[in-house]
């Protein structure tokens, strides 16, 4: 029976540091900026391929078009032709032309091209949104893979504890009530098991609904081991909010909205309309000009010029709601991280070193019989519960610096690639 225990305990210290040292983290070192080359292909490849993204670039080239459209010319000239056979044939030919004399289309076309710029801005946001997401994905997929792993090891694990457990008691060493804790502990086991399968399957769903449908979980890349610290560029979050997609676009939109009212403002000058004429009537020719002005006098168009103000007003109060959050988010974001960083490191220095004793002392008084079979059950679950935590604690990591990634504008920068790319 002792040495059936040993051989119980040796497999115990097995199972609690095999699947973790496939996973388990060198410790954070600030030159660590730039993700790897394999990860960074990876992401590239299907962020440029995501539909959404796609559709982003679609709009982008849309308002690209429609502000070479406003450059073009409002007014294009008008031919007329007139033939009247009375007393004397008359015959004439004209050609009109309405001037832009109040500057309309310099105007319209400043009002597109911020238009196109507010669209510049959400494309690259949506890039960003993307790449956050897969991101976001593989951490949970790569954890899910860890924790399955875990939980199956813990699962193989309490069956052997189970079985060991129905032995001793058959022989009278073990007491009913300790049967059944060994037999509670192999079902709540399998419940975990399950739980975590059924984790990943949602892990593997959350990458897969960025990635082409050829794409295997296998090939998907493994995140860095090692995370830095915060740039120096970090204490100043001001210049990097002003920066961020969401405020570029609303700051855009402020624009926009100045660009409108200066174009209502012109509408309200009216555009000259010159037409020259030549002809023949009986013989004799005939040469024509007119010039006609529309009269303001029943609209003079004030109210769209009000309008316009009104709304660039919103403009401005939503651009600063957005930096504002924008602000808040990166400071937030910025102490998540540290906090899960220092937690990182506090358990890569700490606690590490005291499971692996911890085990080892588990390991020494059961064998010695100093240690009852509960007791020992129970300490080695709480073991096993702590090692999950880490887990937990590691993804909370990678998710924190994606996100003030994110915050700061810096998902291009890790990843190393443009910003247009």
């Amino acid at each position: 029976m002792h040495i059936r225990i040993a051989a119980l305990a040796l497999f115990v210290g097995g199972l609690i540091f095999v699947p973790w040292v496939a996973g388990a983290a060198e410790p954070p070192t600030p030159g660590a900026v730039r993700a790897d080359p394999a990860l960074i292909q990876f992401v590239q490849t299907v962020v440029e391929a995501n539909p959404r993204v796609q559709a982003a670039r679609a709009a982008l080239d849309a308002s690209g078009a429609f502000r070479d459209a406003a450059s073009r010319p409002l007014y294009n000239p008008e031919l007329s032709l007139d033939a009247e056979n009375s007393v004397g044939d008359t015959r004439t030919l004209g050609i009109s032309q309405t001037l832009d004399w109040g500057g309309k289309r310099k105007a319209r076309t400043a009002v597109a091209e911020s238009d196109r710029l507010v669209v510049e801005a959400e494309y690259l946001a949506a890039r960003w949104s993307v790449t956050v997401e897969l991101l976001d994905g593989l951490a949970q997929h790569q954890t899910g893979v860890e924790r399955e792993a875990l939980a199956q090891a813990r699962r193989e694990f309490m069956d052997r504890f189970a079985d060991l457990a129905q032995r001793r008691f058959d022989a009278g060493d073990l007491a009913q009530v300790e049967l059944d804790l060994a037999r509670l502990a192999s079902t709540d086991a399998r419940i975990q098991k399950a739980t975590a399968g059924a984790g990943l399957a949602e892990a593997r769903q959350a990458v897969r609904n960025l990635t082409p449908q050829s794409s295997a979980s296998a090939q998907w890349p493994s995140l860095p081991s090692a995370l830095p610290s915060l740039p120096k560029s970090a204490d100043d979050p001001q210049s990097l909010v002003l920066e961020l997609p969401e405020v570029l676009a609303a700051r855009r939109e402020v624009a926009t909205a100045d660009a409108v009212v200066e174009l209502r403002r012109r509408e309200r000058r009216p555009d000259p309309t010159l037409s020259l004429a030549g002809g023949d009537e009986d013989g004799e020719t005939l040469i024509g000009l007119n010039v006609t002005i529309p009269i303001f006098v029943r609209n003079s168009f004030s109210h769209e010029v009000t309008a316009a103000l009104a709304e660039r007003s919103q403009a401005q109060q939503i651009a600063n709601d957005v930096m504002q959050r924008a602000y808040a988010r990166l400071i937030s974001a910025a102490e998540r991280y540290e906090l899960s960083r220092g937690a990182w490191g506090d358990w890569q220095q700490i606690g590490e070193a005291s499971l692996t004793r911890q085990t080892e002392q588990l390991q020494r008084l059961w064998e010695a019989g100093e240690l009852s079979t509960t007791d020992y059950l129970v300490q080695l679950t709480a073991t096993l519960d702590v090692q999950e935590s880490a887990l937990n604690l590691r993804e909370a990591l990678w998710r924190a610096w994606f996100e003030w990634l994110w915050a700061s504008g810096q998902v291009d920068a890790w990843l190393g690639r443009g910003s247009y790319q």
